[in-house]
């Protein structure tokens, strides 16, 4: 690993808990962490049970439910589960972010969550698990190029109650007093990251520190009126910098008006509480002190602002399902819950029904990339399934389903024929004939048709693996 940067390691002399020679030494080691954040909705069996356990150990992250230590890191890439949305690859410190949500904000009832900056999905798919029913969250990523891995990371994940938003922090600050909470993973200068990106070293400069501060202020700045009057704020960045984390905090306090949350901190944890001088609360993580990268959080709450009511509409901008075609979805999708379903470019969707009014304001201010759950395309003599809807919480558990081996599942996911190799499948094309779901170890993984001489694979041409095992 290069050096790092001395013009860093100068700025954080007097930081709370930065100790140099240890920072220095854990960043020579080339010491890697690999963490993993269990789906509770998709995880098989109980907690730790999966094909890892014979050679990689599991360690609980102590400030996280779900998330898990890996004695060494497995390919998760011919790892079937990983496809079905069963778990995240996360980073260990960031998942912190479920107890800032635990202790600030009211989980007992239905929220609207906007996660401004939330390509590629790793606190997204958090928040999502965290939150109550009937509570909607809203993902968005400003650039364009990574709103497609946010995308597909959240159709992995499999909740219905996500839309997904490609806007500029400007336009959904015009979303006045609609969220409950909001969270901003900003843009930063990434000195947390040296130690698993090495290469971000040579692109670190305090020039690069300062445009980052300006942009958090901004992101920040644009944002505030879209939260409530009480409103809870999460920021949060990858860098060590005071610049970028607690003279943030202190601009927050000061121009915001905004009132700094505390937080209790486990203290085996070894996370360092610090104060802005303002007085305001964040919390640094440091490499040499957790099993984890460097990370900064603080959360704040809004004093001033109104509550929030939906804008009288004229009509909606979405066209509803008739009741003919949504009764004959009805073998396909769950009875769970009520469901919005609608049509948009010839696709039918699903929304929790509760989401309707939700759906009608965010289109008239935002660009939807994805909302709810994609359920697939009726036609007259057949309905064709999307992928979204076999990934998700919506799909039906009564549809015929096949279980794959480990090497079936990945030539599943290579999109490659499924071979009668086996004669179990042969025998499912004697006694089945149409739309199937295929599985491993119980979870979805996607769609294949049964044809009297052959069993087609559905799976999207662009997310199947092209590596070979």
């Amino acid at each position: 690993m290069p050096d790092l940067p001395k013009l860093l390691m100068d700025s954080l002399q007097g930081a709370a808990g930065f100790d140099a020679a240890a920072f220095e030494a854990v960043h020579a080691s080339g010491a890697q962490v690999t963490s993993v954040r269990l789906n509770p909705a998709k995880w098989p069996g109980d907690g730790e049970t999966h094909e890892w356990s014979s050679d990689v150990g599991m360690e609980k992250i102590p400030w996280s439910t779900w998330g898990y230590y890996l004695s060494k890191r497995p390919s998760f890439t011919f790892d079937p589960l990983f496809h079905a949305g069963a778990y995240y690859v996360q980073e260990a410190s960031s998942m912190f972010l479920e107890q800032v949500l635990r202790q600030s904000a009211d989980l007992s009832r239905p929220l609207r969550v906007l996660d401004l900056c939330a390509a590629p999905g790793g606190k997204s798919t958090l928040i999502r698990s965290l939150l109550p029913e009937d509570s909607l969250l809203v993902s968005n990523e400003v650039i364009r190029s990574r709103a497609g891995i946010l995308q597909e990371n959240m159709i992995k994940w499999g909740a219905a109650g996500v839309v997904v938003t490609n806007n500029d922090p400007r336009d959904l600050g015009r979303l006045e007093n609609y969220f409950d909470v909001i969270v901003v993973d900003a843009p930063c200068s990434g000195s947390g990251l040296f130690r698993r990106e090495p290469e971000a070293i040579d692109e670190w400069s305090l020039d690069n520190v300062q445009l980052c501060h300006q942009r958090q202020q901004r992101i920040l700045a644009d944002i505030w009126p879209a939260l409530r009057s009480d409103g809870l704020l999460i920021y949060s960045t990858c860098s060590y910098s005071k610049e970028e984390d607690e003279e943030i905090l202190d601009w927050m306090m000061e121009e915001l008006q905004a009132t700094s949350c505390r937080l209790q901190v486990g203290a085996d944890w070894n996370i360092v509480e610090t104060q802005g001088d303002k007085g305001g609360y964040g919390y640094r993580f440091y490499p040499d002190k957790v099993k984890g990268e460097g990370f900064f959080i603080a959360a704040v709450r809004k004093n001033e602002g109104n509550t929030f009511s939906y804008p009288r509409s004229k009509k909606q901008g979405f066209e509803k399902l008739p009741r003919k075609e949504a009764d004959a979805l009805g073998p396909w999708i769950t009875e769970r819950s009520p469901l919005l379903l609608f049509r948009h470019e010839e696709m039918v969707r699903a929304l929790p029904a509760s989401m309707a009014e939700d759906l009608n304001y965010l289109q008239s201010y935002c660009y939807l990339k994805k909302a709810g759950v994609l359920l697939g395309q009726p036609s007259v003599k057949d309905f064709i399934p999307d992928h979204e809807l076999a990934l998700s919480d919506l799909i039906h558990e009564q549809l015929p389903a096949i279980e794959l081996s480990r090497e079936e599942a990945i030539n599943y996911l290579r999109k490659e024929e499924l071979q009668a190799a086996s004669g179990r499948l042969q025998a499912v094309r004697e006694e089945r004939r149409g739309w199937s779901l295929v599985r491993y170890q119980g979870q979805n993984l996607g769609w294949v048709k049964v044809l009297p001489n052959r069993v087609n694979n559905y799976y999207p041409k662009e997310w199947r693996i092209l590596k070979r095992p």
